[in-house]
């Protein structure tokens, strides 16, 4: 039996894409993986819908369910990078204390705010959840009903209402040194 080459253990890196939703978090990390995948980087991406509907289905919205979907969400994302994967994660993960434990586990992580004022991210929601939410309809929304906590010192925040996506995943490209 031929042994499989495994990737040196600790070559990968996360990438944290944090902020509202329709900041362009999933925009961006879509766009990033596409152009990291095409340059033959390992790469993976872990969407916070796609995650909390496959891997945290049944939690809520507390404080405690969004922690411990985070945490689960680092979890997976350390178990790839261990293994030399490029993880892109993209979820609104609204609160640094969380954050902080998460990405305090990973040497090189990138925390990325992805961010646009409220009346931004409100016109992009075509669901018109912002709405909903500014009007009573949806309990514990965050940015409007809970919060969010944004980072006070990412590595690098993209004000997605000022610039192109192109001109986002080059900014991303720039600081993973890719």
């Amino acid at each position: 039996m031929t042994a499989v080459a495994q990737p040196p253990v600790g070559t990968g890196r996360v990438v944290w894409l944090t902020g509202l939703s329709g900041a362009g978090k999933s925009t961006l990390a879509s766009a990033l993986y596409a152009e990291l995948l095409a340059r033959g980087v390992a790469t993976e991406l872990l969407d916070g819908d796609a995650v909390r509907e496959n891997l945290s289905k049944g939690l809520g919205f507390s404080k405690a369910d969004r922690d411990t979907n985070v945490r689960r969400i680092g979890f997976v994302a350390g178990l790839l990078a261990k293994h030399g994967v490029t993880v892109l994660v993209s979820a609104i993960s609204p609160y640094a204390d969380t954050r902080r434990e998460v990405l305090g586990s990973f040497p090189d992580a990138l925390e990325v705010f992805v961010d646009a004022p409220l009346e931004v991210v409100t016109e992009r929601d075509v669901k018109g959840l912002y709405l909903k939410a500014i009007a009573g309809e949806i309990p514990h929304f965050t940015g409007v009903s809970d919060p969010y906590e944004a980072p006070e010192n990412p590595h690098l925040h993209l004000r997605t209402d000022r610039i192109s996506v192109d001109e986002g995943v080059r900014q991303l490209l720039e600081a993973l040194k890719v």
